[in-house]
């Protein structure tokens, strides 16, 4: 199976501090050891560049350019980056305007469109109900892993 990883995961993965460290990590490498293909599109890695470079004052983890830069390399070594193409938009279109999402829920709705277009129907997300209104995704919490 193919899974994308939500942005939450990928930051949680990096903190040894966050109480989900443990649960993100270990999520991740169950999946890869039984052997499923974990994805993430662009919108993730930029998500995680805009986190990990705020400051801390301002809900950021406020790593260095270089920094962050060598963790979004490592998630492209371990994950397939799946390609932004103009059908993601066309299906978010429709995400968006039949589900009535507006504000920051527009970000999740994109997620969903990109994982329609590429045939992916799993989420490993902490954010499980930020989803439950797409119907055909399967949302996967890391802390259900085994």
């Amino acid at each position: 199976m193919i899974y994308l990883v939500d942005t939450n995961v990928l930051l949680r993965g990096i903190q040894a501090t966050d109480p989900m460290y443990a649960d993100a990590r270990r999520a991740v490498a169950t999946l890869i050891n039984q052997r499923h293909q974990l994805s993430v599109i662009a919108q993730n890695l930029i998500e995680f560049w805009a986190v990990a470079t705020r400051p801390q004052a301002n809900n950021g983890l406020a790593l260095s350019i270089i920094d962050t830069a060598a963790h979004i390399n490592s998630f492209q070594e371990s994950f397939i980056l799946l390609p932004d193409t103009p059908n993601i938009f066309s299906e978010w279109q429709h995400l968006v305007e039949t589900h009535s999402v507006s504000g920051r829920q527009v970000h999740d709705a994109r997620l969903i469109a990109a994982m329609v277009v590429h045939g992916v129907s799993n989420l490993l997300t902490f954010n499980a109900d930020d989803f439950n209104r797409y119907h055909g995704i399967t949302v996967v919490n890391p802390q259900s892993i085994i």
